[in-house]
């Protein structure tokens, strides 16, 4: 019986796209598909499955469909169109919907399949550790030891979770393979095995000492390096040093989690750093040099005469030098302006009479106040 032409099987003309083709094949290959056509249909359905599939092929490739438009049947392999419907036919059926269903049937939580398709393999968890340090650390940097938990093969079953004299046995409800397949109208979905929990293998009589996980918790040191400039919540991965994995699955990695302590005198702010300098009265009236911290040591800012309350002074890369950054950060002086407590009565005195001079010298000597003072009449007029 002579082929159809493959562009009338399925139903596209010959100036379809590739997007076309594929979109007409998963539809007719959806309608034909063997595990939704049973009883007196499925025989002409699996022909028309085939024939579905044979032109997709042709098609969906560049150059065979280049030769077939050029010299029709006869220029393509025609053993490459052929097939029982069999791994490869439901391959090709997969292939085209994998976009769509992979999602919802693949590999979830990090789970694969093992060598030969056997158990499943499970990738180990990964773990989080908060580890505390100072500014001054943070800005330069450390070597530090951090303890972590760690999983040993049991000695006394030799990792196997089996008591010693017994070992472990197939599990009978997947033979071995850890999976499980069920069906659901028309697809047949795989998972893992409830009764092994995918391991394949049960175990009668659990080893006492490990209850049969084939391991134990223990403690291991381990080395961390911790970046110059690092800052709060920045996270450090140390790969491998996670959970074990399950059926000899790669184990996860450990994320070290930066937190800061809070700084007596400075406050972080990116690569920025904040300071309150607190200046006496006379010495902000009077300006002059004063003494200021930096994570570096110590520096000194020139106070004007008259310096105010909440003045602020930059000091250019005296901040910190970030892990991204090329150049360090400022760090800002912000002035607050003491007023004496506890006063004797001598000081008292002596305050009275420098305030009665500010009164007789008029509004030159407090500007803000005098420009406050009119806002405020101002505003009952």
């Amino acid at each position: 019986m002579a082929k159809r032409d493959y562009y009338e099987v399925l139903g596209v003309p010959k100036n379809a796209s590739d997007d076309d083709i594929k979109k007409a094949y998963r539809k007719l290959a959806m309608k034909y598909h063997p595990d939704r056509n049973q009883g007196d249909g499925a025989k002409k359905a699996e022909e028309s499955f085939k024939e579905v599939k044979e032109a997709y092929e042709m098609l969906s490739d560049g150059q065979k469909r280049a030769a077939y438009d050029r010299f029709g049947h006869a220029g393509v392999d025609p053993a490459m169109g052929g097939g029982r419907p069999g791994a490869e036919a439901y391959g090709g059926f997969a292939e085209a919907f994998g976009d769509i269903f992979g999602d919802i049937f693949g590999g979830a939580g990090g789970a694969r399949r093992g060598a030969g398709g056997g158990q499943q393999v499970y990738r180990g968890s990964d773990l989080s550790y908060a580890m505390e340090i100072t500014l001054e650390e943070a800005a330069r940097g450390k070597d530090s030891q951090i303890r972590i938990p760690s999983w040993d093969d049991c000695k006394a079953c030799d990792g196997s979770g089996a008591k010693p004299g017994t070992s472990a046995k197939t599990c009978p409800t997947c033979n071995g393979s850890g999976q499980v397949h069920l069906r659901q109208g028309f697809f047949s979905i795989q998972q893992t095995c409830p009764n092994c929990h995918g391991s394949g293998k049960i175990i009668p009589d659990p080893c006492t000492a490990c209850n049969g996980a084939g391991r134990i918790k223990s403690n291991k040191t381990l080395e961390v390096k911790i970046p110059a400039g690092i800052n709060e919540g920045m996270r450090i991965r140390s790969a491998g040093n996670g959970e074990p994995g399950t059926n000899g699955g790669p184990p996860g990695d450990l994320y070290i989690e930066i937190r800061i302590k809070q700084h007596d005198i400075f406050e972080r702010d990116g690569d920025d750093l904040h300071c309150t300098i607190p200046v006496g009265i006379a010495t902000a009236a009077l300006g002059g040099q004063i003494e200021v911290p930096t994570l570096g040591g110590k520096a000194e800012i020139e106070l004007p005469e008259g310096t105010q309350h909440g003045k602020t002074f930059r000091l250019r890369g005296k901040g910190i030098k970030g892990v991204r950054s090329s150049y360090p950060g400022d760090l800002y002086c912000h002035v607050a302006v003491e007023t004496p407590i506890k006063l004797t009565e001598h000081q008292r005195k002596l305050l009275k009479e420098l305030d009665e001079s500010f009164k007789k010298g008029g509004d030159r000597h407090s500007p803000n106040a005098k420009s406050w003072t009119d806002r405020v009449k101002d505003l009952f007029k």
